[in-house]
């Protein structure tokens, strides 16, 4: 079984040779903390059985994040761009009572977090989105009416609208799913969408759901997989989230791709939500190499 890799462990990544257009820096940005029912998140979680009919209810703490990368190129690249501000308001109840922001610092705002790694929210030159639920995609109203490239999947853009517009998915809000952003759409199961930075689609927890693969000089690979793995237990013990997932048969599809990809890189991996995984990296401003 394939483990996180930890900080000890990042010399020994295997190195990405530089032909002058390697990547600067990535930095992770920690943008919020919510607290849900553990159900939400790990298949079987706090479930009944005969000989513990009512066991006790697990609530856990998950982190928000986003990545920021900095490219000799293309310049400032933003991975997701998490909840938005003053997103309890936004999300109303019952949404923020299920998936309650708690332990909020005003420093943890996604502008903050950026200006903490000496640059500015304007500096970004494009957004990449894993997927475009609420808590991942609410930061986009930072890029309305702008000419900044926003990277999805068609199959996600398509899904998201498709969900405001009927209103058969709370997890998409209208807010950001808007005609003044400036959509760009990969087709297609793969993208090297520019140096050292490659898209994978990652059906299951949502249609269009994309990992994004990071080739670094010194710490090796990286493996942002947003909500495909909301938890290391989904990872490590090869399962499914709990009442968040969507089709389970492209999950186990993606997740065979995945756990592949990061055999053969040795990558270092980001789940989407879990604060135990995060906690062995260093936050911004810290910048990987």
């Amino acid at each position: 079984m394939a483990e996180v890799t930890s900080l000890d462990a990042l010399s020994k990544c295997p190195k990405v040779q530089s032909d002058g257009n390697s990547i600067d820096t990535f930095q992770i940005l920690n943008v919020g903390t919510l607290e849900a029912d553990e159900g939400w998140f790990t298949r079987g979680g706090g479930t009944s059985t005969l000989s513990n009919p009512n066991p006790p209810r697990g609530r856990r703490k998950m982190i928000i994040m986003t990545m920021l990368i900095d490219h000799p190129k293309e310049g400032l690249i933003l991975f997701e761009t998490g909840a938005g501000e003053n997103y309890p308001e936004v999300w109303g109840a019952p949404i923020n009572d299920i998936f309650a922001r708690v332990d909020y610092d005003p420093e943890q705002e996604l502008d903050k977090q950026i200006e903490l790694t000496g640059h500015l929210i304007s500096d970004v030159k494009m957004v990449i989105m894993g997927h475009l639920h609420l808590d991942h995609a609410g930061g986009l109203e930072h890029w309305v009416g702008t000419n900044v490239p926003i990277w999805v999947h068609e199959d996600e853009l398509k899904h998201a609208f498709y969900t405001v517009a009927t209103g058969t998915d709370a997890v998409y809000l209208p807010h950001y799913m808007k005609f003044d952003l400036n959509w760009q759409c990969m087709t297609g199961d793969y993208l090297e969408i520019t140096q050292g930075i490659t898209l994978r689609l990652a059906k299951g927890h949502t249609p269009g759901l994309i990992i994004m693969q990071v080739n670094l000089l010194d710490s090796g690979t990286w493996i942002c997989t947003t909500d495909m793995y909301h938890v290391l237990e989904n990872w490590e013990d090869n399962v499914p989230q709990g009442w968040l997932a969507r089709d389970h048969d492209d999950w186990i599809r993606s997740h065979q791709m995945i756990r592949m990809l990061q055999r053969r890189t040795n990558a270092n991996m980001l789940f989407g939500h879990c604060k135990k995984t995060a906690e062995k990296y260093k936050f911004a401003p810290y910048s990987y190499t």
